[in-house]
């Protein structure tokens, strides 16, 4: 059995909600700090990160892992993914929806296999799986 890799990040937040802010940290790799307020999150970005846009790239890196994995498993590896994700947040809803968007080079695949293999890929990236008390949608193409 694989040994269990932990991720680790932390935020130090100083203020109420509205007029605080924070700053994230990446522990396990120390790649990168961020800077968090409410208003980043709930009215512009304007400079500094929110969870949801961190959310959303976690959500575009593991769908891309998986999207590889389940295609190089059908025999057809792809030559390169592009993928983004978009987590919408409402202030006083949470977050409302995940939209994934994936533009392939996949060479010998037809559409058909490549759009079933996508889905697959959405259902089983690890990520998904954590987010799926939203909706997630995917809008997957070759190019």
């Amino acid at each position: 059995m694989p040994n269990p890799l932990v991720s680790k990040a932390s935020t130090t937040w100083n203020g109420n909600l509205f007029g605080g802010s924070g700053t994230t940290h990446l522990d396990s790799s120390g790649l990168a700090t961020f800077d968090v307020a409410w208003k980043n999150r709930a009215e512009a970005h304007d400079g500094s990160t929110n969870p949801e846009e961190l959310i959303a790239a976690a959500h575009a890196t593991c769908f891309s892992m998986a999207l590889s994995n389940e295609l190089d498993q059908n025999g057809t590896p792809p030559t390169q993914l592009s993928t983004s994700a978009e987590v919408t947040f409402v202030a006083g809803e949470g977050i409302t929806g995940i939209a994934l968007t994936c533009r392939a080079e996949v060479p010998g695949i037809s559409a058909d296999d490549f759009a079933r293999i996508a889905d697959a890929a959405k259902t089983g990236c690890p990520v998904s799986q954590a987010l799926q008390a939203v909706p997630i949608t995917l809008e997957a193409t070759l190019a």
